[in-house]
Protein backbone atom coordinates (compact mmCIF):
# COMPACT_ATOMS: atom_id res chain seq x y z
CA UNK A 1 0.00 0.00 0.00
CA UNK A 2 1.22 3.50 -0.86
CA UNK A 3 2.18 5.86 1.95
CA UNK A 4 3.02 9.53 2.56
CA UNK A 5 6.54 10.88 2.21
CA UNK A 6 7.77 14.02 3.98
CA UNK A 7 10.56 16.16 2.57
CA UNK A 8 11.41 19.76 3.41
CA UNK A 9 14.37 21.74 4.68
CA UNK A 10 11.93 24.05 6.46
CA UNK A 11 12.51 22.81 10.02
CA UNK A 12 9.37 24.39 11.47
CA UNK A 13 7.13 22.91 8.77
CA UNK A 14 8.89 19.55 9.02
CA UNK A 15 8.27 19.47 12.76
CA UNK A 16 4.60 20.40 12.34
CA UNK A 17 4.07 17.76 9.65
CA UNK A 18 5.61 14.94 11.68
CA UNK A 19 3.77 16.01 14.82
CA UNK A 20 0.44 16.03 12.94
CA UNK A 21 1.04 12.69 11.22
CA UNK A 22 2.06 11.08 14.51
CA UNK A 23 -0.93 12.56 16.36
CA UNK A 24 -3.28 11.21 13.74
CA UNK A 25 -1.41 7.89 13.61
CA UNK A 26 -0.87 8.14 9.85
CA UNK A 27 2.05 6.12 8.44
CA UNK A 28 4.73 8.19 6.73
CA UNK A 29 8.33 8.03 5.53
CA UNK A 30 10.76 10.91 6.18
CA UNK A 31 12.82 11.54 3.04
CA UNK A 32 16.39 12.80 3.32
CA UNK A 33 16.95 13.13 -0.43
CA UNK A 34 15.01 13.57 -3.66
CA UNK A 35 17.09 10.82 -5.25
CA UNK A 36 15.79 7.25 -5.29
CA UNK A 37 12.42 7.96 -3.71
CA UNK A 38 10.93 4.60 -2.58
CA UNK A 39 8.22 3.20 -4.86
CA UNK A 40 5.84 2.90 -1.91
CA UNK A 41 5.64 6.70 -1.62
CA UNK A 42 2.30 7.74 -3.13
CA UNK A 43 2.38 11.45 -2.30
CA UNK A 44 4.95 13.82 -0.83
CA UNK A 45 4.37 16.69 1.62
CA UNK A 46 6.81 19.57 1.24
CA UNK A 47 6.97 23.38 1.26
CA UNK A 48 5.85 25.78 -1.45
CA UNK A 49 9.45 26.88 -1.99
CA UNK A 50 10.56 23.32 -2.69
CA UNK A 51 7.60 21.97 -4.66
CA UNK A 52 9.25 22.72 -8.04
CA UNK A 53 12.21 20.51 -7.11
CA UNK A 54 10.03 17.44 -7.67
CA UNK A 55 9.48 15.79 -11.05
CA UNK A 56 6.26 14.09 -9.88
CA UNK A 57 2.88 15.84 -9.71
CA UNK A 58 1.92 13.86 -6.62
CA UNK A 59 3.29 16.45 -4.25
CA UNK A 60 1.57 18.92 -1.91
CA UNK A 61 2.89 22.23 -0.58
CA UNK A 62 1.73 21.96 3.01
CA UNK A 63 2.39 25.58 3.95
CA UNK A 64 -0.06 27.13 1.47
CA UNK A 65 -3.13 25.81 3.27
CA UNK A 66 -4.90 27.19 6.34
CA UNK A 67 -3.28 24.52 8.54
CA UNK A 68 -1.16 21.37 8.34
CA UNK A 69 -4.18 19.13 8.96
CA UNK A 70 -5.73 20.45 5.75
CA UNK A 71 -2.62 19.50 3.76
CA UNK A 72 -2.55 16.04 5.34
CA UNK A 73 -6.24 15.56 4.44
CA UNK A 74 -5.43 16.31 0.81
CA UNK A 75 -2.50 13.91 0.88
CA UNK A 76 -4.75 11.13 2.17
CA UNK A 77 -7.31 11.91 -0.52
CA UNK A 78 -4.60 11.72 -3.17
CA UNK A 79 -3.49 8.34 -1.79
CA UNK A 80 -7.02 6.99 -2.02
CA UNK A 81 -7.21 8.27 -5.58
CA UNK A 82 -10.96 8.77 -5.59
CA UNK A 83 -12.43 11.86 -7.25
CA UNK A 84 -16.11 11.29 -6.46
CA UNK A 85 -17.87 9.22 -3.79
CA UNK A 86 -21.35 7.76 -4.14
CA UNK A 87 -22.31 8.45 -0.52
CA UNK A 88 -20.64 10.49 2.19
CA UNK A 89 -21.86 10.57 5.77
CA UNK A 90 -20.56 13.16 8.21
CA UNK A 91 -21.07 12.33 11.88
CA UNK A 92 -20.98 14.88 14.71
CA UNK A 93 -20.83 14.14 18.43
CA UNK A 94 -22.04 17.44 19.95
CA UNK A 95 -20.24 18.88 22.95
CA UNK A 96 -17.90 21.69 23.97
CA UNK A 97 -15.24 20.07 21.76
CA UNK A 98 -17.33 18.23 19.17
CA UNK A 99 -16.16 15.02 17.57
CA UNK A 100 -16.44 14.94 13.77
CA UNK A 101 -16.02 11.95 11.46
CA UNK A 102 -16.49 11.41 7.74
CA UNK A 103 -17.33 8.12 6.04
CA UNK A 104 -17.16 7.79 2.25
CA UNK A 105 -18.61 4.71 0.55
CA UNK A 106 -18.39 2.81 3.86
CA UNK A 107 -14.73 3.75 4.40
CA UNK A 108 -13.83 5.82 7.47
CA UNK A 109 -11.87 8.66 5.89
CA UNK A 110 -11.21 10.77 8.95
CA UNK A 111 -12.18 11.34 12.58
CA UNK A 112 -11.16 14.34 14.63
CA UNK A 113 -12.30 16.88 17.22
CA UNK A 114 -13.02 20.59 16.89
CA UNK A 115 -11.93 23.12 19.50
CA UNK A 116 -15.44 24.52 19.90
CA UNK A 117 -18.95 24.20 18.37
CA UNK A 118 -18.47 27.34 16.28
CA UNK A 119 -15.65 25.62 14.36
CA UNK A 120 -17.76 22.70 13.13
CA UNK A 121 -19.14 24.52 10.09
CA UNK A 122 -15.74 25.52 8.70
CA UNK A 123 -14.43 21.97 9.11
CA UNK A 124 -17.44 20.44 7.38
CA UNK A 125 -17.22 23.02 4.60
CA UNK A 126 -13.66 21.86 4.04
CA UNK A 127 -14.74 18.21 4.04
CA UNK A 128 -17.39 18.92 1.40
CA UNK A 129 -14.69 20.29 -0.91
CA UNK A 130 -12.18 17.53 -0.21
CA UNK A 131 -14.61 14.61 -0.43
CA UNK A 132 -17.16 15.41 -3.18
CA UNK A 133 -20.01 12.93 -3.50
CA UNK A 134 -23.30 12.31 -5.26
CA UNK A 135 -25.08 12.16 -1.89
CA UNK A 136 -23.98 13.74 1.38
CA UNK A 137 -25.80 13.54 4.71
CA UNK A 138 -24.83 15.20 8.00
CA UNK A 139 -25.76 13.24 11.11
CA UNK A 140 -25.53 14.63 14.64
CA UNK A 141 -26.04 12.99 18.02
CA UNK A 142 -29.10 13.95 20.06
CA UNK A 143 -27.15 14.79 23.24
CA UNK A 144 -26.18 18.26 24.52
CA UNK A 145 -29.38 19.82 23.08
CA UNK A 146 -28.33 23.48 23.21
CA UNK A 147 -24.92 22.90 21.64
CA UNK A 148 -26.48 20.44 19.18
CA UNK A 149 -29.06 22.99 18.05
CA UNK A 150 -26.44 25.72 17.70
CA UNK A 151 -24.38 23.46 15.45
CA UNK A 152 -27.42 22.44 13.41
CA UNK A 153 -28.53 26.03 12.92
CA UNK A 154 -25.04 26.98 11.72
CA UNK A 155 -25.07 24.14 9.16
CA UNK A 156 -28.51 24.73 7.63
CA UNK A 157 -27.10 27.31 5.20
CA UNK A 158 -24.94 24.55 3.62
CA UNK A 159 -28.18 23.03 2.26
CA UNK A 160 -27.04 19.49 3.12
CA UNK A 161 -29.61 17.08 4.64
CA UNK A 162 -29.21 16.90 8.43
CA UNK A 163 -30.41 14.08 10.68
CA UNK A 164 -30.52 13.85 14.49
CA UNK A 165 -29.37 10.41 15.64
CA UNK A 166 -29.97 8.58 18.92
CA UNK A 167 -26.42 8.39 20.24
CA UNK A 168 -27.19 6.38 23.39
CA UNK A 169 -25.30 3.35 22.03
CA UNK A 170 -22.26 5.21 20.73
CA UNK A 171 -20.33 5.62 23.99
CA UNK A 172 -17.16 3.57 24.30
CA UNK A 173 -16.91 1.20 27.26
CA UNK A 174 -13.12 1.32 27.17
CA UNK A 175 -11.13 3.63 29.40
CA UNK A 176 -9.87 6.31 27.05
CA UNK A 177 -9.54 10.08 26.72
CA UNK A 178 -12.52 12.34 26.17
CA UNK A 179 -11.42 13.54 22.69
CA UNK A 180 -10.89 9.92 21.60
CA UNK A 181 -14.38 8.98 22.80
CA UNK A 182 -15.87 11.95 20.94
CA UNK A 183 -14.14 10.97 17.69
CA UNK A 184 -15.22 7.34 18.03
CA UNK A 185 -18.80 8.37 18.80
CA UNK A 186 -18.86 10.65 15.75
CA UNK A 187 -17.75 7.74 13.54
CA UNK A 188 -20.63 5.59 14.83
CA UNK A 189 -23.13 8.44 14.49
CA UNK A 190 -22.15 8.87 10.83
CA UNK A 191 -23.48 5.37 10.08
CA UNK A 192 -26.79 5.63 11.97
CA UNK A 193 -30.03 6.88 10.42
CA UNK A 194 -31.94 9.58 12.26
CA UNK A 195 -34.82 12.02 12.10
CA UNK A 196 -34.57 14.74 9.47
CA UNK A 197 -34.15 18.37 10.49
CA UNK A 198 -36.65 20.54 8.62
CA UNK A 199 -36.05 23.98 10.15
CA UNK A 200 -33.89 25.94 12.55
CA UNK A 201 -34.13 24.71 16.13
CA UNK A 202 -34.83 26.69 19.33
CA UNK A 203 -32.04 27.83 21.62
CA UNK A 204 -33.79 28.06 24.98
CA UNK A 205 -31.62 26.72 27.82
CA UNK A 206 -33.52 25.17 30.73
CA UNK A 207 -32.58 25.51 34.39
CA UNK A 208 -31.22 22.00 34.14
CA UNK A 209 -28.94 22.99 31.25
CA UNK A 210 -27.59 25.93 33.24
CA UNK A 211 -27.05 23.75 36.31
CA UNK A 212 -25.06 21.20 34.28
CA UNK A 213 -22.69 23.91 33.04
CA UNK A 214 -22.24 25.17 36.58
CA UNK A 215 -21.50 21.63 37.77
CA UNK A 216 -18.90 21.24 35.02
CA UNK A 217 -17.25 24.50 36.07
CA UNK A 218 -17.00 23.24 39.66
CA UNK A 219 -15.45 19.97 38.49
CA UNK A 220 -12.90 21.78 36.31
CA UNK A 221 -11.93 24.05 39.22
CA UNK A 222 -11.67 21.00 41.51
CA UNK A 223 -14.44 22.32 43.74
CA UNK A 224 -12.87 25.74 44.26
CA UNK A 225 -15.82 27.72 42.87
CA UNK A 226 -18.82 27.65 40.53
CA UNK A 227 -19.55 30.15 37.77
CA UNK A 228 -22.73 32.21 38.00
CA UNK A 229 -26.00 31.33 36.29
CA UNK A 230 -25.64 34.38 34.04
CA UNK A 231 -22.19 33.30 32.86
CA UNK A 232 -23.34 29.68 32.45
CA UNK A 233 -26.09 30.99 30.17
CA UNK A 234 -23.50 32.83 28.08
CA UNK A 235 -21.61 29.55 27.71
CA UNK A 236 -24.77 27.79 26.55
CA UNK A 237 -25.47 30.56 24.05
CA UNK A 238 -21.98 30.21 22.59
CA UNK A 239 -20.71 33.60 23.73
CA UNK A 240 -17.97 32.04 25.88
CA UNK A 241 -16.25 28.70 26.19
CA UNK A 242 -16.40 27.11 29.63
CA UNK A 243 -12.67 27.69 30.09
CA UNK A 244 -13.09 31.38 29.23
CA UNK A 245 -16.00 31.63 31.66
CA UNK A 246 -13.96 30.10 34.47
CA UNK A 247 -11.01 32.39 33.79
CA UNK A 248 -13.32 35.43 33.74
CA UNK A 249 -14.98 34.61 37.08
CA UNK A 250 -12.03 33.02 38.85
CA UNK A 251 -11.64 34.70 42.27
CA UNK A 252 -8.40 36.64 42.64
CA UNK A 253 -7.41 34.59 45.68
CA UNK A 254 -7.28 31.34 43.65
Amino acid sequence: MKTIGVYTKNFSLYHDLLKTLQRRKIPYVPLVSLRNIPKKIGVILTSNNEIHDFKTSRVIAADVYDNVDHAVDLALQMLIGKDLYSKVYIGIDPGEQPGVAIVGDEILLQKTTVNNPAGVKSMITRFLKEYPSKTTIIRIGHGSPIIRNRIINSLISLKIPIEIVNESKTSSTQQTTRPHKDKEAAAVIAMLEGGKVKKTLPLKPTRGDIKKIQEKSRILTEGEFTISQRTALRVLNGELSLKEAIKMEKPKRL
